[in-house]
């Protein structure tokens, strides 16, 4: 596309732009999830003041109710990022003033006016399950805004609830376009992320709806077509899937998967839940085929009083920071949460580590009695008096790279499966600072969210989004 007809979305021109440029948030929306199966208010997003200079700092200050049962609301995404849009004059350049809501089990889309009052959204929208099960997908996921201004959101399941990798499409105003794969659709599906410089799209697998809302149980791995453990390529223009690549045992369940941020990379990384693995992908040189190769590795503890012999650390966010130097995951079962500086991709080095929760505490009824990394079970972790009950789950990073936020909720129904005691207490998000000079990660003391007292029961905070746009949904696309 050529300049005078390209104008960029209400982002920043570059990655390294957002790392400059950026503002300081002051503002979290969070996806919150009701436990209460029952409680009619349901699901909801939460605003949450994070100015350190507000009299309302680490505080919920508005909630945006779905007002139904049954939802799960997981993901969210924009209506429009810092991708580039053909527009006609630049004064059409879309605005970024919509939060797109999907639910994993009901399978509604929720959409969340956030443009007219950023600290009190307001539903706008409601695309009920039958539109999706129309076009015989389920379990909507991941959100990205399209360079042609529309909306696409991956999808786990068929209308019965097996494992079928798609994506579905929207206009700008919300009104179904249809499925986006031409051709033959992957086994499963999950997360997904574009390069349309390398014409290349890739996409993850978790496994089939009707296996994973009921819960976790390990016999979902017997059958490889219903769990996933391949990442899928697809050519973005054609909208064919041309590759497949199975990660084999150890690399069971690629769930967040992310190219590098600078748009001339044609490379990237996806976390492995199961057995807590990163696993690099990217171009071959010889072929239009790509690679990929593990390059971090977290070993299972050897455990007594767990009811299994190992615990494997359940690898269950990453995410890069905006200059491409850190690549940041969490171990929900282990408690941690890990700094890699990647400069060298192939090589990952380990520069920072902080413990938040978990199930291998010293004071628990788990007995570690054999580690490849740690000499002894990490004691646990107390902010402002209140224990940090589950492990830590998904991640969002400042603009600039120097504060990290946490939370601790994964998918209800696997939160009352492995942490009860946290879903009774309402989950929690904290804050790890961060050093961009040397590396390294510190927990900050005096930030500390708690959904202990909601309005209609504790509840469990899930994924972080800014107002600005954030490390995790914006795509660049090359203008030049």
């Amino acid at each position: 596309m050529s300049q005078h007809k390209c104008y960029c979305g209400p982002g920043y021109a570059t990655p390294l732009d957002a790392v400059r440029d950026g503002p300081r948030e002051k503002l979290l929306y969070v996806v919150t999830v009701q436990p209460k199966l029952d409680e009619p208010h349901g699901d909801y997003l939460s605003t949450v003041d994070v100015d350190p200079d507000s009299p309302t700092f680490c505080q919920v200050i508005h909630r945006t109710f779905t007002n139904s049962t049954g939802n799960e609301m997981h993901h969210s995404g924009w209506n429009t990022c810092s991708s580039c849009h053909f527009v006609e004059e630049k004064r059409k350049a879309p605005q970024r003033d919509r939060l797109i809501l999907p639910c994993l089990n009901s399978d509604r889309i929720f959409i969340v006016d956030v443009g007219s009052d950023p600290r009190a959204p307001k539903m706008a929208k409601v695309i009920e399950g039958d539109v999706l099960k129309r076009a015989n997908v389920t379990a909507p996921h991941t959100t990205h805004c399209l360079p042609n201004g529309n909306v696409m959101i991956s999808t786990m399941g068929d209308a019965e609830g097996n494992a079928k990798g798609e994506f579905i499409e929207f206009d700008k105003n919300f009104e179904f376009v249809g499925t986006w794969t031409t051709g033959e659709t992957a086994l499963c599906g999950y997360d997904y992320w574009y390069q349309p410089l390398f014409n290349v799209m890739v996409a993850s697998e978790w496994g089939a709806p009707k296996l994973f809302r009921r819960g976790w149980r390990d016999s979902d791995l017997d059958d490889p077509t219903q769990y996933g453990r391949r990442i899928d390529f697809y050519k973005w223009n054609e909208r064919e899937l041309f590759q497949t690549i199975d990660l084999g045992d150890e690399g069971v369940c690629p769930l967040e998967i992310r190219f590098l941020h600078n748009p001339k990379e044609n490379q990237g990384y996806v976390g492995s839940t199961l057995y807590s693995k990163v696993y690099r992908f990217y171009k071959d040189e010889k072929s239009d085929k790509y690679i990929t190769e593990k390059v971090i590795d977290c070993p299972a503890k050897k455990v007594t009083g767990a009811g299994s012999e190992y615990i494997n650390g359940m690898m269950t966010d990453i995410l890069i920071s905006l200059d491409d130097r850190f690549i940041y995951f969490s171990n929900w079962m282990h408690g941690d949460v890990r700094q890699y500086d990647i400069t060298d991709r192939s090589n990952p080095k380990l520069t920072g580590q902080v413990w938040l929760g978990g199930a291998i505490l010293s004071d628990s009824p788990v007995k570690v009695i054999e580690d490849k990394e740690l000499t002894k079970q990490p004691d646990p972790t107390f902010i402002k008096g209140r224990r940090l009950l589950g492990g830590p789950q998904m991640l969002q990073l400042s603009l600039d790279g120097k504060r990290l936020y946490v939370s601790s909720s994964l998918f209800s129904p696997w939160d009352k499966q492995f942490y009860p005691e946290m879903v009774k207490a309402g989950g929690t998000i904290v804050q790890i600072d961060i050093d961009t000079v040397n590396g390294g990660m510190t927990l900050n003391e005096n930030f500390l969210v708690d959904f202990a007292n909601e309005p209609y029961g504790p509840s469990l905070p899930h994924e972080m989004r800014y107002p600005g746009g954030d490390c995790t949904s914006d795509i660049w696309i090359v203008n030049e």
